[in-house]
């Protein structure tokens, strides 16, 4: 997918738009402003990895490639500090272009498609079990017992398992796992990393930096908020020094 730079005033009224919303209206807001010529249907209908790869590279372009997280090993409490670079960050789906999967286990055969932003938006729960039953029922599109047709809540564990694993390995973008080891203690885990909730944790960081710069160079200058964000980042800072003294 390639997405367009964004301008600090355009990062800033993608900001705007998704303060309030839950994680996915997030997403789609930053991908809206990246991607002005697709449809906000067409982006909500992209697979999770495909997504999240997408916010990934955008990630690149604004921030760097570079990302750096503290997290705490789960054994001792020791306090971890990663830094990693967003290469090194799994790739693409697998299959993107495919419209829908199919597996046979025993006697079942089921055809599915992998889950997009529209399917989590409705199979938001605090309960992952019903969150998973819900992103399933939605995402299997025809199951079959022999020549019978079984719905998505009576299929076997084993077969429900078997397509979350395929999904896993069709779009292995959609759950990022950075295999972690305690210095302290040994202990060995995978962390998630969730691209979007770091992504607008830092885009929600420099937002209030930029307003408050805004803020400054508008009472010190008497500018207009939309000159001041036309400045490049070093002309802002200039401004900003000479009117700290």
């Amino acid at each position: 997918m390639s997405l367009r730079p964004l301008t600090s005033a355009e990062l800033l009224s993608a900001w705007e738009r998704g303060q309030g919303q839950p994680p996915v209206r997030q997403a789609l807001a930053l991908l809206t402003a990246a991607q002005p010529d697709a449809s906000l249907d067409d982006l909500a209908r992209l697979s999770i990895g495909r997504r999240d790869a997408a916010l990934l590279a955008l990630r690149s372009q604004v921030f760097g490639s570079r990302l750096t997280s503290v997290v705490a090993c789960p054994t001792c409490s020791e306090q971890l500090e990663l830094t990693f670079d967003a290469a090194e960050i799994g790739g693409e789906s697998l299959a993107l272009s495919a419209e829908s999967l199919a597996l046979t286990v025993g006697e079942y055969s089921v055809r599915f498609r992998l889950p997009n932003s529209l399917d989590v938006a409705a199979a938001q729960g605090s309960d992952a079990g019903a969150v998973r039953a819900a992103l399933l029922d939605r995402c299997i599109l025809e199951a079959r017992c022999g020549d019978e047709p079984v719905a998505a809540g009576e299929l076997p564990a084993e077969v429900i398992s078997a397509v979350a694993g395929q999904m896993a390995e069709a779009d292995p973008m959609a759950d990022i796992q950075i295999s972690l080891t305690c210095p302290a203690c040994r202990h060995a885990w995978q962390a998630t990393l969730d691209i979007v909730s770091y992504f607008w944790a830092e885009l929600q960081a420099w937002a209030y930096r930029l307003l408050a710069e805004v803020h400054t160079l508008a009472f010190a200058y008497g500018w207009g908020e939309a000159d001041i964000l036309a400045l490049s980042p070093w002309r802002r800072q200039f401004y900003l020094g000479m009117v700290a003294g």
